[in-house]
């Protein structure tokens, strides 16, 4: 009997489910969407600036009726990843907009004024906001917005302190508020204080947080007001890194402070639980400075790695905005009012009195 060979049974064809979401998609989906409101918002309004626009979208996200399930359940995961994640980036692309010529060519006098208001605003912001009793690291990150560059500067300062969420969004939006109203209020003042238009541009450089909003500032006096205002501006961006290395200092000793508090110093620090001296973020900023000062990248690597800057920074800040908690912020308004206006005060005072000694 011969034998048939066994036919082989077709392997009925198995379609494999996609496997689950991940946890941040959603936020960081959000996210995005935010950011192109943001934009669709400056372009009908250039009044305000883009990054301006992402924070208030952002606390509106989070306080819509509706929207609290959406923000602060699927979509905290990514959100949360925006506010970090994202602006770590945003502060290493900052460094683009720096050259160690640019440094160079401002002269130790300007360069001695800029760390004198720094140095000034800085301590002067910190000390009042202890003082009034503003909660957590509210007042370390405030005195860090107005004294470099808003809120670049908070969201690097808070990677190594491990800031609460909403203690950042507050400050982002006290600085933010404060840096919008300077575009309005100091073009008023230019001719009143008796300011040419280069001491003009040198105290908006001096005195303005962020850097677009120095620059919609200083351009109300022409191009010479621009080029010496975003040239004073970029060196207090250049003084972010040992400030964020100084911060990482203080962070490191006070956990072993309160750590041998706890247990006499007996047992060693935790491994990974220090704050390193010097960020990988902020070692990302010094080298793209470097990177911008050899001159290898063009005028299109440059406009193009600027503009990625303000997409990823517009959407940690939205990450940021969502983490609002408008009643807490409410309940510490007054304070933070009051820190906000005394401290723009101090920086515009000095830094017109470093302008007027210098030129």
């Amino acid at each position: 009997m011969a034998l048939t060979p066994t036919q082989p049974r077709p392997i009925p064809l198995q379609l494999r489910s996609p496997g689950p979401v991940p946890a941040s998609v959603p936020g960081l989906a959000l996210a995005a969407a935010g950011v192109v409101a943001a934009t669709v918002v400056h372009r009908l309004v250039p009044a305000v600036p883009m990054l301006t626009a992402s924070v208030v979208l952002g606390i509106a996200a989070a306080h819509l009726p509706g929207s609290r399930t959406l923000v602060h359940g699927r979509a905290k995961a990514g959100l949360s990843v925006a506010a970090k994640r994202l602006m770590r980036v945003g502060v290493v692309l900052l460094g683009l907009k720096l050259s160690l010529a640019d440094v160079a060519g401002l002269g130790w006098a300007t360069v001695a004024m800029v760390l004198a208001v720094v140095a000034a605003t800085f301590t002067g912001t910190y000390w009042l906001g202890r003082r009034i009793g503003l909660p957590g690291d509210q007042p370390l990150l405030v005195a860090t917005g107005y004294s470099i560059c808003g809120a670049s500067a908070i969201g690097a300062v808070s990677q190594v302190t491990g800031s609460e969420e909403e203690d950042i969004a507050g400050s982002v939006a006290l600085v933010t508020l404060c840096g919008t109203l300077a575009i309005a209020v100091l073009p008023l003042l230019h001719v009143p204080l008796g300011l040419d238009s280069e001491q003009f541009g040198r105290w908006v450089g001096a005195s303005v947080h962020d850097v677009g909003q120095v620059v919609a500032t200083a351009q109300t006096a022409g191009p010479a007001a621009l080029r010496e205002a975003v040239l004073v501006k970029l060196m207090r961006v250049a003084l972010l890194a040992p400030l964020v290395a100084g911060v990482a200092v203080a962070a490191r000793r006070a956990r072993r402070a309160r750590r041998d508090a706890a247990d006499g110093g007996a047992e060693p620090l935790v491994a990974g639980k220090r704050p390193p001296v010097l960020p990988l973020f902020v070692a990302g900023f010094l080298a793209m400075i470097v990177l911008r000062s050899t001159g290898l990248l063009g005028s299109g690597v440059l406009d193009g790695a600027q503009r990625v800057q303000e997409l990823v920074l517009a959407a940690a800040l939205f990450g940021l905005g969502a983490a609002v908690n408008l009643p807490t912020l409410v309940r510490t308004g007054g304070r933070m009012a009051a820190l906000g206006l005394a401290s723009w005060v101090m920086v515009a005072g000095v830094s017109y009195v470093g302008v007027l000694l210098t030129t």
